[in-house]
């Protein structure tokens, strides 16, 4: 039945990889299935016949679709089915697109769609690089224009030591996380978080993703060579050569004087009376191709950018090659907020706000990779006017996802540990102006803002990007892209990191790939360019952490009980801890191994409710001082309640320091008392003192030890005398 049929094996990391072809969705354009251990993938690639009209890019998706019956799960939602891709879905789709798009030709216009779906999840494979893997084996083999194939890995750095595609375990434990993409000669894509690695560990990293990822192209080179089919002819959308020289000879003055300025306002103002111009001399000679003109302006705005950078070293804006535009940071911009950063760098603007809640707000997961909850939150908006376009907010799409996750990315290494700071932490960059590097601004910006805060971060973190021109074996790199030489450029190469390592790295490419010079040239110049960020922008703005919390913010307390008493904290039906957050007004979660978090705005309360669970979950230390509440009144003492479910007697010869005669003569029910505890008797019941509570705390006497009234000292008279 399945004549077609194709099973093709190799091992990477010890581990096998198959790839099989002919058996599954044989209506699609190419359809591979991806086995790596007991991860399995369905990669799907289709392509139009036609190319899609009034379109000027190549209309390329990719789409990594997680299937929760992959790991034996029943989605959580209402329905019951897949909603909408998760964040980790839209970042594994980002990862796999950035490799592959570069290869296919510029100048097509077919619609090509990637469809990666999980079927199967063995958590010692990653599911992400298998995906990658699988896609790049379908596009090989089928009948579309690539210049392919690529391969991607995962590199782990554990005790020293590197470590591929690193099993669930190891990843716990590594640190960085590296996932390196190649052709059989470059490194196409870069995709980084680190604890601070130094820059040689890193290029090693890198290097070594390189050389695994060269054995596989390889492998699927082999079944390109069994069963790939012959490429298509596509219609290029490359307007012609002769009315691009035109237009450049036209105008090329003018676009050269519009780009010559740091200011983009105005430079878009420059450009419109040579757009007006253009138009009025060449619409009349290519009524038909009025698109075309468009695109002429736009590769003529591309030419003159590359060779100013590549013939002489000259940035639109003026600046130096490795130059950073100015820089301004301020902290403490909003009243209200737990905590705000601003961090501009020339016409690009990030305004980063902090929140910190209760662990009870850390954000729920449902996904195929184990994680259930995240603590940290990154949340990065990019609105319209921001570039000064009017176009309406339909909310965060993969680009905002993207530069949030990789702002998150960047800031987890330094955060402080759910034990050094028990809080859920919000991050939301808002990007104010944009004109390139706005996911680095984000990143500065976020430093600030915990550090207003008051997040005990380890470090602070910057970052910056480093841009590339290259023309045949020419190459040049500049530190501090804007818009236009992000656009017209091949290469935007953000790092972030602290003083003493990298955090996170993400490469966007428009080549092919990069040598391992330009990896390594790029990663020094960015090392250099944050340093100076951090030493004479952020920290001059804030040097440290504040010391304390905003009074806004929840104070936050945490304890650990023994898991078996986690019943008695929570009560039946929740009775006790609900008793427990009116007592104390605050908030308690308790987790399954036996962590509690308390949060309150006035750290007395968190304090109270602590010390209330405590004693619930622990005997009574004898010696302790409490405060209760008096629950019943009898002829010989009062029984007080010092946490709920914890009840002990105070005898009628422990309620005050002088003698009692009426217990009804010192409490009543619902006074609250400080009260000490004597002992816990063998059958479990705790006898308290109040006498000897307000004898530590207050310092009172007891009546019977008071001097006799021979021993006092005499009054002193003060009265005066007689007037005279």
């Amino acid at each position: 039945m399945f004549e077609n049929f194709k099973r093709f094996e190799t091992t990477l990391a010890g581990r096998p990889l198959v790839i099989e072809t002919g058996k599954f969705a044989q209506l699609a354009t190419s359809s591979v299935t991806v086995k790596y251990g007991e991860t399995v993938i369905l990669c799907n690639v289709t392509a139009s016949d036609k190319p899609r009209e009034g379109v000027d890019f190549f209309p390329l998706s990719v789409d990594f679709e997680e299937k929760l019956y992959s790991i034996g799960k029943i989605p959580g939602s209402f329905g019951r089915r897949e909603g909408k891709p998760t964040d980790k879905a839209i970042l594994t789709s980002r990862v796999i697109d950035r490799p592959i798009r570069p290869l296919f030709p510029k100048d097509m216009r077919n619609d090509v769609s990637i469809v990666c779906t999980v079927m199967s999840v063995d958590p010692e494979c990653p599911p992400e690089t298998t995906a990658m893997i699988g896609a790049s084996a379908a596009i090989a083999i089928s009948p579309i224009p690539w210049d392919g194939p690529i391969s991607g890995v995962i590199v782990g750095y554990i005790d020293g030591e590197f470590v591929i595609n690193p099993t669930a375990e190891q990843e716990k434990v590594s640190q960085m996380h590296v996932t390196v993409a190649s052709t059989d000669s470059l490194v196409a894509m870069i995709e980084a978080g680190a604890n601070e690695i130094p820059d040689d560990v890193m290029y090693d990293a890198i290097m070594l993703g390189h050389k695994v990822n060269q054995e596989i192209v390889e492998f699927i080179k082999n079944i390109v060579k069994e069963v790939g089919k012959e490429k298509f002819e596509f219609t290029s959308s490359d307007p012609d050569e002769d009315m691009f020289e035109a237009i450049k000879e036209f105008c090329i003055d003018d676009v050269k004087f519009a780009l010559d300025t740091d200011d983009k306002r105005i430079r878009d103002e420059r450009l419109k009376p040579v757009y007006e111009a253009v138009h009025a001399k060449f619409d009349e000679v290519y009524p038909e191709n009025l698109a075309d003109i468009e695109a002429c302006l736009y590769k003529l705005q591309k030419y003159v950018v590359r060779r100013w950078l590549l013939d002489e070293g000259k940035r639109v804006d003026g600046r130096g090659i490795n130059d950073i535009r100015p820089l301004d940071a301020q902290v403490g911009l909003l009243p209200r907020v737990h905590g705000s950063g601003l961090f501009t760098r020339g016409q690009t603007q990030a305004l980063t706000i902090a929140t910190l809640g209760h662990m009870s707000d850390a954000q729920l997961l449902d996904g195929i990779d184990g994680e259930t909850s995240k603590r940290y939150m990154h949340h990065y908006n990019m609105p319209g006017y921001s570039v000064g376009d009017t176009k309406p907010n339909r909310g965060p799409g993969r680009r905002e996802v993207g530069h949030g996750a990789l702002a998150e990315r960047a800031l987890v290494p330094v955060l402080p540990s759910v034990e050094e700071f028990p809080y859920a932490i919000r991050l939301v960059s808002e990007i104010l102006s944009s004109n390139g590097s706005t996911s680095q601004a984000s990143i500065c910006g976020s430093t600030l803002a915990l550090m207003d805060a008051g997040v005990p971060i380890k470090a602070p973190v910057a970052g910056i990007s480093c841009g590339l021109i290259t023309e045949g074996d020419r190459f040049m790199t500049m530190v501090d892209i804007q818009g236009l030489e992000d656009f017209f450029g091949d290469m935007d190469f953000k790092v972030a990191g602290t003083k003493a390592g990298i955090t996170a790295i993400q490469m966007d490419l428009k080549v092919h790939g990069l040598t391992p010079e330009i990896i390594k040239e790029a990663l020094y110049k960015t090392h250099v360019a944050r340093d100076y960020i951090l030493d004479e922008v952020m920290t001059k703005c804030i040097a440290e952490p504040r010391a304390e919390l905003s009074k806004y913010a929840p104070k936050m307390l945490s304890t650990i009980i023994s898991v078996d008493k986690i019943g008695d904290v929570i009560g039946k039906q929740g009775k006790v801890i609900k008793e427990l957050q009116e007592t104390c007004n605050c908030e308690i979660s308790i987790e399954e191994d036996g962590h509690v978090y308390v949060s309150a705005i006035d750290i007395n309360d968190a304090k109270r409710a602590i010390t209330m669970i405590e004693t619930i979950a622990n005997d009574p230390e004898t010696g302790a001082i409490y405060k209760g509440k008096v629950t019943r009144l009898m002829s010989f003492g009062a029984f007080v309640e010092i946490a709920p479910g914890k009840e002990g007697l105070v005898h009628i010869s422990h309620l005050d320091v002088k003698r009692t005669e009426k217990v009804e003569d010192v409490v009543q029910v619902g006074d609250e008392v400080i009260v000490k505890v004597l002992e816990t008797d063998d059958q479990g019941r705790l006898n308290l003192s109040r006498r000897e509570a307000l004898i530590e705390i207050e310092g009172l006497v007891p009546e019977n030890e008071l001097p006799e009234k021979s021993e006092r000292k005499p009054r002193r008279d003060n009265r005066r005398g007689p007037r005279r």
